[in-house]
Protein backbone atom coordinates (compact mmCIF):
# COMPACT_ATOMS: atom_id res chain seq x y z
CA UNK A 1 0.00 0.00 0.00
CA UNK A 2 1.34 3.58 -1.12
CA UNK A 3 0.24 6.42 0.00
CA UNK A 4 0.20 10.62 -0.75
CA UNK A 5 0.79 13.61 1.01
CA UNK A 6 0.46 17.43 -0.14
CA UNK A 7 3.83 18.34 -0.84
CA UNK A 8 5.37 15.03 -0.11
CA UNK A 9 5.18 13.23 -2.84
CA UNK A 10 4.25 9.29 -2.56
CA UNK A 11 5.80 7.96 0.19
CA UNK A 12 6.99 4.14 1.14
CA UNK A 13 4.74 1.35 2.03
CA UNK A 14 3.02 1.29 5.24
CA UNK A 15 5.29 -0.56 7.67
CA UNK A 16 4.14 -3.97 9.23
CA UNK A 17 4.06 -2.46 12.61
CA UNK A 18 4.07 1.20 13.35
CA UNK A 19 7.06 3.15 14.58
CA UNK A 20 7.82 3.98 18.40
CA UNK A 21 8.20 7.58 17.98
CA UNK A 22 9.48 8.91 21.40
CA UNK A 23 9.64 12.49 22.43
CA UNK A 24 11.29 13.41 25.68
CA UNK A 25 10.19 17.34 26.62
CA UNK A 26 7.09 18.85 25.90
CA UNK A 27 7.97 22.61 25.60
CA UNK A 28 8.06 24.45 22.48
CA UNK A 29 10.32 22.06 20.44
CA UNK A 30 8.52 19.03 21.58
CA UNK A 31 4.88 20.38 21.14
CA UNK A 32 5.73 21.41 17.60
CA UNK A 33 7.52 18.31 16.81
CA UNK A 34 4.68 15.97 17.73
CA UNK A 35 1.85 18.67 16.44
CA UNK A 36 3.44 18.02 12.93
CA UNK A 37 4.77 14.76 13.01
CA UNK A 38 0.27 13.68 13.63
CA UNK A 39 -0.14 15.41 10.92
CA UNK A 40 2.78 13.91 8.89
CA UNK A 41 2.86 10.05 10.11
CA UNK A 42 -1.13 8.67 10.09
CA UNK A 43 -1.44 5.65 13.22
CA UNK A 44 -0.39 2.57 10.78
CA UNK A 45 3.04 4.57 10.47
CA UNK A 46 3.76 5.74 13.94
CA UNK A 47 2.73 5.93 17.38
CA UNK A 48 3.52 9.13 19.38
CA UNK A 49 4.88 9.32 22.65
CA UNK A 50 5.66 12.25 24.46
CA UNK A 51 7.90 11.75 28.10
CA UNK A 52 7.12 15.14 30.06
CA UNK A 53 6.89 16.13 33.47
CA UNK A 54 3.25 18.13 32.86
CA UNK A 55 0.50 17.76 30.94
CA UNK A 56 0.78 21.03 29.25
CA UNK A 57 2.87 23.25 26.66
CA UNK A 58 3.96 25.98 29.40
CA UNK A 59 4.60 29.45 26.87
CA UNK A 60 7.21 30.86 29.54
CA UNK A 61 7.57 34.39 27.42
CA UNK A 62 4.45 35.40 29.36
CA UNK A 63 5.96 34.48 33.01
CA UNK A 64 6.39 37.52 34.60
CA UNK A 65 2.83 38.42 33.46
CA UNK A 66 2.01 35.25 35.91
CA UNK A 67 3.83 36.56 38.44
CA UNK A 68 2.75 40.05 38.31
CA UNK A 69 -1.43 38.75 37.89
CA UNK A 70 -1.97 40.15 34.87
CA UNK A 71 -2.60 36.94 33.44
CA UNK A 72 -4.47 33.65 35.09
CA UNK A 73 -1.49 30.53 35.11
CA UNK A 74 -3.96 28.56 33.27
CA UNK A 75 -4.11 30.98 30.26
CA UNK A 76 -0.37 30.16 29.40
CA UNK A 77 -0.60 26.39 29.80
CA UNK A 78 -1.64 24.66 26.92
CA UNK A 79 -3.11 21.55 27.69
CA UNK A 80 -0.83 18.43 26.17
CA UNK A 81 -4.27 15.46 25.63
CA UNK A 82 -6.65 18.36 24.22
CA UNK A 83 -3.82 19.77 21.74
CA UNK A 84 -1.86 16.05 21.01
CA UNK A 85 -5.03 13.43 20.96
CA UNK A 86 -3.01 11.24 19.10
CA UNK A 87 0.08 11.70 21.77
CA UNK A 88 0.37 9.54 24.43
CA UNK A 89 1.41 11.13 27.34
CA UNK A 90 4.03 9.80 30.37
CA UNK A 91 4.43 11.98 33.12
CA UNK A 92 7.85 12.19 34.50
CA UNK A 93 11.29 13.18 33.68
CA UNK A 94 13.97 11.01 31.89
CA UNK A 95 17.14 10.29 33.49
CA UNK A 96 19.04 7.81 31.62
CA UNK A 97 18.93 6.78 27.47
CA UNK A 98 19.87 3.16 26.49
CA UNK A 99 21.10 4.06 22.91
CA UNK A 100 21.70 0.66 22.11
CA UNK A 101 19.01 -1.34 23.79
CA UNK A 102 16.80 1.90 22.36
CA UNK A 103 15.19 2.21 25.83
CA UNK A 104 14.89 5.23 28.37
CA UNK A 105 14.21 5.12 31.78
CA UNK A 106 11.50 7.85 33.30
CA UNK A 107 11.01 8.61 37.02
CA UNK A 108 7.26 9.19 37.08
CA UNK A 109 5.53 10.90 40.10
CA UNK A 110 4.24 7.42 41.43
CA UNK A 111 6.65 4.96 39.54
CA UNK A 112 9.36 4.76 37.45
CA UNK A 113 8.89 3.20 33.63
CA UNK A 114 11.12 1.68 30.95
CA UNK A 115 10.10 2.89 27.48
CA UNK A 116 11.33 1.45 24.20
CA UNK A 117 11.78 3.72 21.00
CA UNK A 118 12.82 3.60 17.20
CA UNK A 119 13.13 6.89 16.61
CA UNK A 120 14.19 9.47 19.06
CA UNK A 121 13.96 13.45 19.52
CA UNK A 122 15.34 14.27 22.50
CA UNK A 123 13.84 18.02 23.52
CA UNK A 124 14.39 18.07 26.76
CA UNK A 125 14.92 22.30 27.09
CA UNK A 126 16.33 24.50 29.27
CA UNK A 127 17.28 25.17 33.43
CA UNK A 128 17.67 28.76 35.04
CA UNK A 129 21.61 28.65 35.18
CA UNK A 130 23.27 28.32 38.70
CA UNK A 131 26.82 29.15 39.90
CA UNK A 132 28.05 27.78 42.76
CA UNK A 133 27.62 30.86 44.87
CA UNK A 134 27.03 30.45 48.52
CA UNK A 135 23.40 31.02 49.78
CA UNK A 136 21.96 30.98 46.26
CA UNK A 137 20.49 27.30 46.05
CA UNK A 138 19.20 28.24 49.33
CA UNK A 139 17.36 31.89 48.87
CA UNK A 140 17.02 32.21 45.16
CA UNK A 141 13.94 31.69 43.16
CA UNK A 142 13.58 31.24 39.11
CA UNK A 143 11.14 32.54 37.12
CA UNK A 144 10.86 29.39 34.34
CA UNK A 145 8.12 27.29 35.81
CA UNK A 146 4.63 28.35 36.91
CA UNK A 147 4.71 27.49 40.84
CA UNK A 148 8.09 29.91 40.53
CA UNK A 149 5.88 32.55 38.74
CA UNK A 150 2.99 31.86 41.46
CA UNK A 151 5.08 31.50 44.21
CA UNK A 152 7.34 34.81 43.20
CA UNK A 153 4.15 37.00 42.92
CA UNK A 154 3.01 35.96 46.58
CA UNK A 155 6.20 36.39 48.48
CA UNK A 156 6.46 39.77 47.19
CA UNK A 157 2.90 40.58 48.46
CA UNK A 158 3.19 38.88 51.52
CA UNK A 159 6.57 41.04 52.11
CA UNK A 160 4.95 44.32 51.29
CA UNK A 161 1.86 43.41 53.79
CA UNK A 162 4.27 42.07 56.55
CA UNK A 163 6.07 45.67 56.08
CA UNK A 164 2.91 47.31 56.11
CA UNK A 165 2.34 45.80 59.29
CA UNK A 166 5.78 46.66 61.19
CA UNK A 167 5.91 49.16 64.38
CA UNK A 168 8.09 52.41 63.81
CA UNK A 169 10.86 51.16 65.65
CA UNK A 170 14.60 51.05 65.05
CA UNK A 171 14.00 46.92 64.44
CA UNK A 172 10.80 48.04 63.06
CA UNK A 173 12.22 50.03 59.88
CA UNK A 174 15.66 47.77 59.77
CA UNK A 175 13.33 44.84 59.10
CA UNK A 176 11.21 47.32 56.74
CA UNK A 177 13.93 47.92 54.78
CA UNK A 178 14.72 44.28 53.94
CA UNK A 179 10.81 43.46 52.98
CA UNK A 180 10.69 46.06 50.72
CA UNK A 181 13.74 45.45 48.65
CA UNK A 182 13.96 42.84 45.66
CA UNK A 183 16.57 41.82 44.13
CA UNK A 184 16.80 40.49 40.59
CA UNK A 185 20.22 38.71 39.20
CA UNK A 186 20.20 38.65 35.60
CA UNK A 187 20.18 41.72 32.98
CA UNK A 188 18.65 39.80 29.85
CA UNK A 189 14.99 39.26 29.32
CA UNK A 190 13.90 37.63 32.50
CA UNK A 191 15.16 39.19 35.09
CA UNK A 192 14.64 42.48 33.08
CA UNK A 193 10.85 42.07 32.32
CA UNK A 194 10.01 40.75 35.77
CA UNK A 195 11.87 44.02 37.22
CA UNK A 196 9.92 46.34 34.61
CA UNK A 197 6.86 44.92 35.31
CA UNK A 198 6.78 44.04 39.02
CA UNK A 199 7.56 47.84 39.87
CA UNK A 200 4.88 48.71 37.22
CA UNK A 201 2.09 46.53 39.07
CA UNK A 202 3.04 47.35 42.40
CA UNK A 203 2.52 50.92 42.16
CA UNK A 204 -1.20 50.39 40.82
CA UNK A 205 -2.09 48.77 43.55
CA UNK A 206 -0.21 51.33 46.14
CA UNK A 207 -4.19 51.49 47.55
CA UNK A 208 -3.43 48.19 49.22
CA UNK A 209 -1.41 49.12 51.81
CA UNK A 210 -1.95 51.71 54.29
CA UNK A 211 1.51 52.39 55.30
CA UNK A 212 3.78 51.70 52.17
CA UNK A 213 4.48 53.92 49.59
CA UNK A 214 5.95 52.16 46.27
CA UNK A 215 8.50 54.92 46.10
CA UNK A 216 10.15 52.84 48.97
CA UNK A 217 10.20 49.69 47.06
CA UNK A 218 13.74 49.36 46.49
CA UNK A 219 14.37 46.99 43.01
CA UNK A 220 17.58 46.19 42.14
CA UNK A 221 18.56 44.54 38.77
CA UNK A 222 22.08 43.00 39.16
CA UNK A 223 24.04 42.06 35.92
CA UNK A 224 28.20 41.02 35.75
CA UNK A 225 27.29 41.88 31.88
CA UNK A 226 27.57 45.80 31.02
CA UNK A 227 24.17 46.29 29.12
CA UNK A 228 20.69 45.78 29.91
CA UNK A 229 19.24 43.33 27.38
CA UNK A 230 22.62 43.16 24.75
CA UNK A 231 20.41 40.81 23.35
CA UNK A 232 18.61 43.89 21.90
CA UNK A 233 21.73 45.54 20.61
CA UNK A 234 23.04 48.54 22.13
CA UNK A 235 20.74 51.41 21.41
CA UNK A 236 17.51 49.34 22.61
CA UNK A 237 19.70 48.19 25.67
CA UNK A 238 20.09 51.85 26.42
CA UNK A 239 16.08 52.70 25.78
CA UNK A 240 15.85 50.02 28.35
CA UNK A 241 17.74 51.26 30.98
CA UNK A 242 16.50 54.81 30.45
CA UNK A 243 13.02 53.16 30.94
CA UNK A 244 14.09 52.07 34.51
CA UNK A 245 16.49 54.50 36.04
CA UNK A 246 12.99 56.61 35.48
CA UNK A 247 11.20 54.14 37.60
CA UNK A 248 14.04 54.12 40.06
CA UNK A 249 14.93 50.89 39.47
CA UNK A 250 18.47 50.75 40.16
CA UNK A 251 20.82 48.75 37.72
CA UNK A 252 23.68 47.46 38.76
CA UNK A 253 25.93 46.60 35.71
CA UNK A 254 30.09 44.77 36.11
CA UNK A 255 28.81 43.23 39.27
CA UNK A 256 27.29 40.11 40.38
CA UNK A 257 26.32 37.85 43.36
CA UNK A 258 29.06 37.08 46.05
CA UNK A 259 26.66 35.04 48.61
CA UNK A 260 22.97 35.39 49.77
CA UNK A 261 21.06 34.61 53.16
CA UNK A 262 17.51 35.21 53.92
CA UNK A 263 17.49 38.49 54.74
CA UNK A 264 20.93 40.01 52.49
CA UNK A 265 22.60 39.75 49.27
CA UNK A 266 26.10 40.43 49.01
CA UNK A 267 27.55 41.81 45.74
CA UNK A 268 30.86 41.51 44.01
CA UNK A 269 31.84 44.88 44.65
CA UNK A 270 31.39 43.78 48.55
CA UNK A 271 28.43 46.01 48.92
CA UNK A 272 25.12 44.59 51.33
CA UNK A 273 21.65 44.75 50.23
CA UNK A 274 19.09 43.80 52.73
CA UNK A 275 16.31 41.87 51.12
CA UNK A 276 14.64 38.96 51.43
CA UNK A 277 13.38 38.38 47.75
CA UNK A 278 16.07 37.14 45.45
CA UNK A 279 14.88 36.60 42.10
CA UNK A 280 17.34 34.79 39.95
CA UNK A 281 17.56 34.85 35.82
CA UNK A 282 21.02 34.78 34.76
CA UNK A 283 20.47 32.91 31.77
CA UNK A 284 19.64 29.64 31.07
CA UNK A 285 21.93 25.70 31.02
CA UNK A 286 20.77 23.18 29.16
CA UNK A 287 18.86 20.30 30.88
CA UNK A 288 21.05 18.39 33.29
CA UNK A 289 19.55 14.99 31.65
CA UNK A 290 22.30 15.97 28.54
CA UNK A 291 24.99 15.41 30.61
CA UNK A 292 23.67 12.08 31.15
CA UNK A 293 23.59 10.63 28.12
CA UNK A 294 27.55 10.22 27.28
CA UNK A 295 27.93 12.06 24.27
CA UNK A 296 29.84 15.10 22.94
CA UNK A 297 28.58 18.55 23.81
CA UNK A 298 29.34 21.86 23.05
CA UNK A 299 29.05 24.36 26.00
CA UNK A 300 26.50 21.79 27.45
CA UNK A 301 24.46 21.25 24.50
CA UNK A 302 24.49 18.29 22.65
CA UNK A 303 26.43 18.09 19.27
CA UNK A 304 23.95 17.51 16.05
CA UNK A 305 24.06 18.27 12.56
CA UNK A 306 22.65 20.89 10.62
CA UNK A 307 19.31 18.19 10.41
CA UNK A 308 19.20 17.92 13.87
CA UNK A 309 20.58 14.31 14.06
CA UNK A 310 23.15 13.05 16.54
CA UNK A 311 26.24 11.83 15.34
CA UNK A 312 27.73 8.48 16.55
CA UNK A 313 23.86 7.16 17.56
CA UNK A 314 20.85 5.97 14.58
CA UNK A 315 17.29 7.21 15.06
CA UNK A 316 17.77 9.89 17.39
CA UNK A 317 17.42 13.60 16.76
CA UNK A 318 17.99 17.03 19.47
CA UNK A 319 16.65 19.98 19.22
CA UNK A 320 15.67 23.50 21.26
CA UNK A 321 17.61 24.74 24.26
CA UNK A 322 19.60 21.45 24.78
CA UNK A 323 20.98 20.86 21.18
CA UNK A 324 23.83 22.84 19.50
CA UNK A 325 22.35 23.46 16.12
CA UNK A 326 24.44 24.97 13.96
CA UNK A 327 23.03 28.71 12.88
CA UNK A 328 22.89 28.44 9.13
CA UNK A 329 21.09 31.98 8.82
CA UNK A 330 23.75 33.58 10.54
CA UNK A 331 26.85 31.70 11.65
CA UNK A 332 27.39 28.23 10.77
CA UNK A 333 30.19 27.81 13.67
CA UNK A 334 27.82 28.54 16.24
CA UNK A 335 24.79 27.27 17.68
CA UNK A 336 21.07 28.75 17.33
CA UNK A 337 20.54 31.13 20.11
CA UNK A 338 18.78 29.18 23.33
CA UNK A 339 14.89 31.14 22.10
CA UNK A 340 11.41 30.29 21.68
CA UNK A 341 11.44 30.78 18.42
CA UNK A 342 14.25 28.79 17.23
CA UNK A 343 12.83 26.33 19.60
CA UNK A 344 8.91 26.26 17.86
CA UNK A 345 10.54 26.25 14.38
CA UNK A 346 13.14 23.19 14.87
CA UNK A 347 10.27 21.27 16.40
CA UNK A 348 8.40 21.95 12.82
CA UNK A 349 11.92 20.64 10.86
CA UNK A 350 12.58 17.96 12.99
CA UNK A 351 9.18 16.49 12.37
CA UNK A 352 10.08 16.67 8.62
CA UNK A 353 13.19 14.86 8.92
CA UNK A 354 11.91 11.73 11.04
CA UNK A 355 9.23 11.51 9.09
CA UNK A 356 11.83 11.14 5.84
CA UNK A 357 13.92 8.96 7.41
CA UNK A 358 10.45 6.68 7.35
CA UNK A 359 10.14 7.10 3.70
CA UNK A 360 7.62 9.81 4.18
CA UNK A 361 9.16 13.38 2.02
CA UNK A 362 12.80 14.65 2.58
CA UNK A 363 14.94 15.92 5.25
CA UNK A 364 16.60 19.10 4.94
CA UNK A 365 19.05 20.92 7.47
CA UNK A 366 17.45 23.46 9.45
CA UNK A 367 18.09 26.92 8.77
CA UNK A 368 15.89 30.06 10.17
CA UNK A 369 16.22 33.91 10.44
CA UNK A 370 15.40 35.47 13.32
CA UNK A 371 12.40 37.27 13.28
CA UNK A 372 12.87 39.52 15.71
CA UNK A 373 13.35 40.18 19.67
CA UNK A 374 10.55 41.61 22.18
CA UNK A 375 10.63 43.10 25.35
CA UNK A 376 7.46 44.24 27.69
CA UNK A 377 8.60 46.54 30.57
CA UNK A 378 4.96 47.10 31.80
CA UNK A 379 2.59 50.19 31.55
CA UNK A 380 2.89 51.04 27.89
CA UNK A 381 6.76 50.64 27.58
CA UNK A 382 8.16 47.91 25.58
CA UNK A 383 11.38 47.83 23.88
CA UNK A 384 11.46 45.41 20.29
CA UNK A 385 13.23 44.36 17.12
CA UNK A 386 10.91 43.08 14.40
CA UNK A 387 13.22 42.42 11.32
CA UNK A 388 15.86 44.40 12.37
CA UNK A 389 13.74 47.47 12.87
CA UNK A 390 14.21 49.30 16.44
CA UNK A 391 11.24 50.42 18.12
CA UNK A 392 10.54 51.49 21.62
CA UNK A 393 7.52 52.81 23.86
CA UNK A 394 3.80 51.72 22.80
CA UNK A 395 4.56 50.64 19.47
CA UNK A 396 7.34 48.10 20.53
CA UNK A 397 4.64 47.23 23.34
CA UNK A 398 2.18 46.55 20.38
CA UNK A 399 4.20 44.33 18.95
CA UNK A 400 5.44 42.75 21.78
CA UNK A 401 1.60 41.55 22.61
CA UNK A 402 0.80 41.02 18.57
CA UNK A 403 4.33 38.49 18.67
CA UNK A 404 3.09 36.69 21.96
CA UNK A 405 -0.83 36.19 20.42
CA UNK A 406 0.93 35.03 16.99
CA UNK A 407 3.55 32.65 18.53
CA UNK A 408 0.72 31.35 21.08
CA UNK A 409 -0.26 27.57 19.52
CA UNK A 410 -3.81 27.88 20.02
CA UNK A 411 -6.70 29.84 19.35
CA UNK A 412 -8.14 29.42 22.80
CA UNK A 413 -5.27 30.55 24.56
CA UNK A 414 -4.64 33.56 22.59
CA UNK A 415 -8.58 34.51 23.50
CA UNK A 416 -7.89 33.80 26.90
CA UNK A 417 -4.43 35.66 26.64
CA UNK A 418 -6.15 38.97 24.81
CA UNK A 419 -9.19 39.17 27.29
CA UNK A 420 -6.94 39.05 30.18
CA UNK A 421 -4.85 41.86 28.88
CA UNK A 422 -8.10 43.48 28.07
CA UNK A 423 -9.31 43.19 31.47
CA UNK A 424 -6.09 44.70 33.23
CA UNK A 425 -6.58 47.89 30.99
CA UNK A 426 -10.29 48.54 32.55
CA UNK A 427 -10.79 46.59 35.65
CA UNK A 428 -8.69 46.72 39.28
CA UNK A 429 -5.64 45.19 39.48
CA UNK A 430 -5.94 41.43 41.02
CA UNK A 431 -4.06 41.64 44.47
CA UNK A 432 -5.32 38.45 46.04
CA UNK A 433 -2.53 36.55 47.66
CA UNK A 434 -3.45 32.99 46.95
CA UNK A 435 -0.37 31.32 48.82
CA UNK A 436 -0.52 28.41 46.54
CA UNK A 437 3.11 27.28 46.63
CA UNK A 438 5.25 26.17 49.11
CA UNK A 439 8.77 28.23 49.62
CA UNK A 440 10.84 24.92 49.34
CA UNK A 441 8.71 23.84 46.15
CA UNK A 442 9.87 27.28 44.48
CA UNK A 443 13.41 27.00 44.85
CA UNK A 444 14.94 27.04 41.34
CA UNK A 445 16.44 22.85 42.19
CA UNK A 446 13.20 21.92 43.40
CA UNK A 447 10.89 23.56 40.85
CA UNK A 448 13.20 22.76 37.94
CA UNK A 449 13.66 18.96 39.00
CA UNK A 450 17.71 19.64 38.84
CA UNK A 451 17.58 18.07 41.98
CA UNK A 452 16.58 14.67 40.22
CA UNK A 453 19.94 14.67 38.55
CA UNK A 454 22.38 15.73 41.38
CA UNK A 455 21.25 12.48 42.77
CA UNK A 456 22.63 10.51 40.50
Amino acid sequence: MRSFLPGFGTSSPVPARPARVVVVGGGFGGFNALQRLAKLLGPDRATLTLVAPTDYLLYSPLLPEVATGVLDPRDIAVSTRQALPRVRLVLGHVTTVDFEARELTVIGPDSDSTLEWDKLILAPGSVTKQFDIPGVDEHAYGLKTLSEAVYIRNHVLAQLDAADALPDTPEGRSERAERLTVVAVGAGYTGTEFVAQMQNWVRGIASRWASVDPDEVRWVLVDVADAVLPELGARLGKEALAVLAERGVDVRLGVSVASATATSVTLTDDEVVSSRTLVWGAGVAPSPLIAQLGLPTASGRLVVGADMTVPGVSDVWAIGDAAAVPDLAADPSKPTPPTAQHAQRQGVAVARNVAASMGVGQAHPYKHKDLGLVADLGGFDGVAKPLGIPLTGPVAKFVARGYHLYALPTISARVRVATDWLYSAVLPTRVVNLAQVRSEDALIKKAQAIDLYDRK
